[in-house]
């Protein structure tokens, strides 16, 4: 599995999404047992943990470096693991689905907008279609082929919290780039981790007064081994290999997929009904993707 995608890199655009989008599994069903920041903190130590366990060997030939790319690596960190990793669980608490996927999917938009400026790319007739088309597949889905949805969105505080995670998302993806780095995919992921999770640890202590204390318990356990293993490790580090692979500016339709596996997990995991303009609006996406790869950004 491991050679096919590195041999067919377009592909990851469709799988890696399956493992960022049970990031809406986690939000749906750990938030009644951990509050948001407790929930992204808790996460990332534990997928710090296991990647160091694979990685340590490299990290400590190369602690070096570390200090070299110690400021680096904590925006970074700050940036993904930190207010993406707390963002969306603290949106999820004010605001509906709807909103969210609509809003999220902007981070391509702005990943654009940070990539113009800082590595002067530019767009293609083709990736244009498929930018169009992408977003008019996420927005069949999110207002449910339903005009009045749209036009009636009546934003809450989760809505800015989710719109700030999709800046944060983006500015992660291009500076992920930008910043060089002496250390594999694998390594840097973990490094991520370990200061990602820094940064929410101070958040972490005040969490209680605005929202509620940790259950301890098996259920809670249980979540946030796994939001630390799919939607964080893996993830993380398929979209890592996706921007080595395409760029920044095409691994960020990864974004546009996200409501599209969430829809299919709200039918197998919590009997959602899968409704037409579901299948319509997946169709836009993913032609939108094949449009968007038909060129590479000169």
């Amino acid at each position: 599995m491991i050679n096919f995608l590195k041999s067919h890199p377009i592909s990851l655009l469709f799988f890696q999404p399956v493992f960022m989008a049970s990031n809406l599994v986690v939000a749906r069903g750990a938030v009644d047992y951990l509050p948001p920041i407790s929930l992204a903190f808790w996460r990332w130590v534990i997928a710090f943990g296991i990647l160091f366990l694979i990685t340590r060997r490299e990290i400590f030939n190369k602690k070096r470096y570390v200090k070299k790319e110690i400021w680096n690596l904590f925006f970074l960190g700050a940036t993904s693991a930190g207010i993406c990793g707390a963002f969306p669980f603290i949106a999820g608490t004010t605001t509906t689905v709807l909103n969210m996927g609509i809003i999220y999917s902007s981070s391509p938009i702005f990943i654009i907008i940070f990539s113009y400026f800082i590595f002067k790319t530019k767009l293609t007739k083709e990736q244009f279609i498929g930018f169009v088309l992408s977003i008019l597949g996420v927005l069949l889905i999110a207002s449910k082929a339903n005009i009045k949805i749209l036009l009636n969105l009546d934003f809450t505080s989760g809505d800015l919290w989710i719109l700030g995670a999709s800046i944060s998302w983006a500015i992660y993806s291009v500076y992920q780039i930008k910043f060089k780095t002496k250390f594999s995919i694998f390594a840097r992921v973990t490094l991520i981790s370990f200061f990602g999770a820094l940064s929410l640890l101070p958040f972490v202590f005040i969490e209680p007064v605005f929202f509620f204390k940790a259950q301890l318990n098996i259920y809670s356990f249980l979540w946030v081994v796994f939001a630390a293993i799919s939607p964080s490790i893996i993830a993380f580090f398929l979209y890592a290999n996706l921007q080595k692979s395409l760029g920044a500016n095409i691994a960020g339709l990864v974004v546009y997929l996200y409501p599209v596996y969430g829809a299919i997990y709200g039918y197998f995991l919590f009997s959602e009904v899968l409704k037409t303009y579901h299948i319509l609006g997946a169709s836009l996406v993913f032609s939108g993707v094949y449009f968007c790869n038909k060129k590479k950004y000169k």
